[in-house]
């Protein structure tokens, strides 16, 4: 089975929870080979959120320095899952089309996929105010640091568990999602973007228009002085991402190594008590995600990088 944590940052959220948490498509992602675990953060609410949480089957990480960044920071540690995929509390994000997405993610060798809620079909989901503020915050961010996303304000992504353990991503609050997507584009990761749909809000607005869009812009600015600063030191010559990815590689081969020296021990053990039978092992899994080298060839040929 391979592993997926779904982490949720919930501030004040139990009204919506009941709703987010049934989205999940549970049987969707057992049938597809992924086992699960959904992570609620608990971002010091003031009501029912923790427990609401729990009588749905999540776990539940408490985080008792508000932010947004803080709450994802908090939920990120505590997951476990080989793929990480997140989204709000607040029934905006599209967590029933995660079978969909975790299958691009697989067959083109993805490792940080965001996404888009700013196409046309969404306009009604978000106030006009908004949707200005966000194009607006995705060109400046788009000018900067040259990745072509979007939308750098989207709180759905799905990306490998070495991408999160590779990067530097420090803001506390809302900044952290613009944060998160430029530092995966800049470190070398293979990264897209996929539109989504974007729903209606359900229960009480959180968002602070003008100090969350002044602190957003001030997070720009100094993450590019010091990307600048990173890259201007000669010393760095291999690219963040393939030592990522080759201590993602080492672990497993690690982990597996661990798995086969328990089966042989499960082995010996069963044949000194007369029941000797083979132990079935968990198929061994590459680096990458296998792919036939013409499929390979032609889906990097038209993989749309960030």
């Amino acid at each position: 089975m391979k592993s997926l944590s779904i982490v949720i940052p919930a501030l004040n959220e139990a009204e919506n929870l009941p709703t987010v948490m049934a989205s999940v498509p549970r049987e969707e992602l057992a049938a597809a080979g992924w086992s699960l675990e959904v992570i609620v953060v608990d971002n010091a609410s003031t009501d029912d959120t923790a427990d609401v949480a729990r009588s749905l089957g999540a776990v539940v990480v408490s985080q008792p320095d508000r932010g947004y960044g803080n709450a994802y920071q908090a939920g990120f540690d505590a997951a476990t899952g080989e793929v990480i995929a997140t989204g709000d509390a607040d029934c905006t994000y599209p967590f029933d089309a995660l079978p969909h997405l975790l299958h691009i993610l697989e067959a083109r060798r993805v490792e940080f996929m965001t996404t888009n809620r700013l196409g046309l079909e969404n306009r009604h989901a978000m106030k006009p105010s908004h949707t200005v503020a966000n194009h607006a915050l995705s060109a400046l961010s788009r000018a900067l640091f040259r990745n072509g996303l979007r939308d750098s304000q989207s709180g759905m992504w799905i990306f490998q568990r070495h991408v999160w353990k590779a990067i530097d991503v420090r803001s506390p609050g809302m900044a952290f999602s613009q944060e998160i997507k430029n530092a995966a584009t800049r470190a070398g990761f293979r990264c897209l973007e996929v539109p989504i749909e974007y729903r209606v809000r359900g229960g009480e607005v959180k968002l602070n228009a003008l100090p969350d869009g002044v602190a957003n812009l001030r997070q720009l600015f100094s993450h590019k002085l010091r990307d600048n600063r990173l890259r201007a030191v000669p010393q760095r010559m291999v690219p963040v991402a393939v030592v990522a990815r080759a201590t993602a590689a080492a672990e497993r081969a690690a982990q597996a190594a661990e798995l086969a020296g328990a089966a042989v021990e499960q082995y010996h053990a069963a044949g000194s008590a007369g029941q000797r039978t083979l132990p079935s092992l968990p198929a061994p899994r590459s680096a990458e995600t296998s792919l036939h080298s013409s499929d390979r060839d032609a889906d990097e040929a038209s993989l749309e990088m960030a």
